[in-house]
């Protein structure tokens, strides 16, 4: 394993002693594609990683928090939004050695699991699948966001309270003419 990496940290000071423990705070870089469909960890951002390596018998048990700027769309009304998150993560990153005996056993799950190679540990995956996993698939700007109007494609709170359409459309493709209209009109603002 190459530990040119910023993500990637010897574990030779980290003794192979049950409860020896190894701390990690460092700002790193954003992993690629971390983020999800409507939210995405900002990358241009350093994120604050505050780690905790503990010894134990199978490998390094991986706990603490990372923290950063998470850049999203509603999914009700289609605005832009950010927001600061904190990332919890709780990883074993297994030993070779102990992985393999588990996959000899037929553990499934060992399978894909985080390994130390050449004394060393990469936490990018750590931090990627943490941010994620956590990340929503449907993120709002706010709880009670009501949306887009189905006619007309504006977001209601920039509509009058007695706003209303005369003519009643059952057609699909209004709607989604009036959505695309909206989204022109941002895009050309």
């Amino acid at each position: 394993m190459s530990n040119e990496s910023e993500y990637v940290f010897s574990l030779l000071s980290l003794p192979r002693q049950p409860g020896a423990t190894l701390s990690i705070d460092e700002h790193l870089s954003v992993p690629n594609d971390t983020g999800v469909n409507m939210a995405r960890v900002h990358t241009e951002d350093k994120l604050e990683v505050h780690f905790l390596l503990s010894s134990v018998n199978e490998g390094v048990y991986v706990s603490g928090s990372v923290q950063g700027k998470v850049d999203a769309q509603c999914a009700r009304c289609l605005r832009d939004f950010s927001y600061e998150e904190t990332f919890d993560v709780h990883e074993l990153v297994f030993y070779p050695d102990k992985r393999a005996v588990l996959v000899e056993q037929g553990d499934e799950d060992a399978k894909e699991a985080y390994e130390i190679i050449d004394d060393h540990i990469d936490i990018e995956p750590l931090i990627r699948d943490a941010c994620v996993l956590a990340l929503p698939f449907t993120p709002l700007c706010s709880p009670d966001c009501l949306g887009l109007c189905s006619e007309c494609g504006i977001p209601f709170d920039e509509l009058d309270e007695d706003h209303h359409h005369d003519e009643k459309h059952t057609d699909e493709e209004d709607i989604f003419s009036a959505l695309e209209r909206q989204l022109r009109e941002e895009e050309e603002s």
